[in-house]
């Protein structure tokens, strides 16, 4: 039968929930610019309005069995208008059940939305206040008097009120009652609620601070040369041998702590979260956001390794648990830096062979970034050796050609050649690369690509790697 709703047609309503997906993207304090919006109580006012236009027509229309084919070319159209690649992608959730409870939804997203600036909150809440006046009968005096009445009632003695914050109590549950309760209460109920999540996350960040600390006092500390001076007080000396590989043994630790503290630093954190909502978008989406930052960033240079920064973090983001517990429980090994490139360089012939691996390792979302960061690389490898040599690492797959170009100014350095950059002067000294940034990026790439290899791409690489 078709649409048969009377009062409005199917385009009608489609065309108002396109209008209300506008103001849901304003309502969360952003402008499509990515400016900061000026979102007042009676903007908010407007979309509680909007929300009970849509809660009150499709309760009508779930209210009878006459326009349940109404019903489902609704639930056809909004499916259909999701699809689009240009639909947000923060607001995919909505549906038609979210539109029958137009106004929790709405509240949901009021209180859920990041950052929940100040005026942003204080709007909400004389919105909110705003509008159970407005629903109480009398005079304004009157109507101001009855709500004062309420709110006093709900907070005296032995009256029970949820104490959020003493609670697991998420925000949907105590909104899910907004058809029937007062406004105002349940917003300050979210709000808490939202308070309680941050303090929890808060709780967090200071944990991973202190171990982040810890990491990188960790690589500051000098352990060889105190034991080189408790060593003069003793009766046994260690043979030269031995203290060399000790030696080795404490730098790769300090790379291990210094590269361990980049991952768990507040920053890349951030970055981490971030990058992992925004490349869940479709490509084209998350490409315009990187476009407009080009156009408002001064320096070019520093948006290019940045933005590569961003989008590795955003490739490794489903493996940062797993590569952080790697790299702390990874046990530093002593092969020379020389054995480690070499192995490195044997992976180069597996390639072809490993066709298997790149398909389990690299979903659609994450060959799109790739792709994304060998387009913005180019011919120029310069903001690769501006990035922390862990994530490098981490970040380029063995199969990719920018690992190959990458291995190959390691070797240009390795044997002192002319290059456009230069990382240690080891060569003109006449010294083996053990200490310098060259070492430590080859050390990175073969404890992931070698020892590690499970951990970037499920399982063992399938060939003896080290000659």
């Amino acid at each position: 039968m078709g649409w048969n709703y009377p009062g409005i047609s199917l385009e009608e309503m489609v065309k108002l929930i396109k209008g209300f997906v506008d103001i849901l993207l304003l309502a969360s304090g952003y402008l499509s610019t990515g400016l900061l919006a000026d979102w007042d109580s009676q903007n908010i006012k407007k979309a509680f309005q909007w929300a009970s236009f849509f809660q009150n027509v499709l309760t009508d229309m779930s209210s009878t069995d006459d326009y349940q084919d109404s019903v489902k070319e609704l639930k056809a159209a909004l499916c259909h208008l999701k699809s689009d690649t240009s639909f947000p992608e923060g607001l995919a959730s909505i549906s038609y059940a979210s539109l029958l409870h137009a106004k929790d939804f709405v509240l949901e997203h009021l209180c859920g939305c990041l950052p929940l600036r100040n005026l942003h909150l204080r709007a909400l809440l004389l919105a909110m206040v705003e509008v159970d006046l407005e629903k109480l009968p009398g005079a304004e005096h009157d109507r101001l008097n009855t709500y004062l009445i309420k709110l006093q009632l709900k907070n005296a003695p032995g009256t029970s009120s949820p104490q959020i914050l003493e609670k697991n109590t998420t925000s949907t549950t105590k909104i899910s009652e907004c058809s029937s309760g007062d406004l105002t209460n349940l917003t300050i109920e979210a709000c808490l609620a939202r308070q309680s999540t941050v303090l929890s996350i808060s709780k967090v960040e200071e944990g991973l601070a202190i171990l982040s600390d810890a990491c990188g006092l960790s690589s500051k500390t000098d352990s060889t040369s105190l034991l080189l001076k408790k060593q003069k007080h003793s009766r046994v000396l260690m043979s030269s041998g031995n203290m060399e590989l000790l030696v080795r043994y404490d730098k790769r630790n300090g790379w291990r702590s210094k590269n361990l503290s980049y991952f768990l630093h507040k920053r890349t954190i951030r970055m981490v979260a971030g990058a992992s909502i925004m490349l869940s978008s479709p490509k084209n989406q998350w490409e315009q956001v990187l476009k407009r930052l080009i156009a408002s960033t001064q320096c070019r240079d520093n948006w290019i390794h940045e933005t590569i920064e961003l989008l590795l973090l955003g490739y490794i983001a489903n493996k940062w648990s797993t590569v952080v517990e790697y790299l702390m429980s990874f046990s530093c090994d002593t092969l020379t830096v020389l054995k480690m490139y070499q192995a490195l360089c044997n992976l180069l012939p597996t390639i072809s062979q490993a066709t298997h691996f790149k398909v389990q390792a690299a979903s659609s979302k994450e060959t799109r970034i790739l792709e994304y960061v060998v387009d913005l690389l180019g011919d120029h490898l310069q903001p690769l050796w501006q990035l922390s040599p862990v994530l490098v690492a981490v970040g380029i797959p063995f199969w990719s050609p920018v690992f190959r170009y990458y291995l190959s100014e390691i070797e240009i350095q390795l044997k002192g050649k002319s290059s456009t950059m230069r990382f240690c002067n080891c060569v003109q000294e006449m010294k083996e690369h053990e200490e310098c940034e060259l070492a430590e990026r080859i050390w990175c790439l073969y404890i992931f690509h070698i020892g590690g290899s499970h951990v970037l791409y499920g399982a063992k690489l399938p060939t003896p790697l080290e000659s």
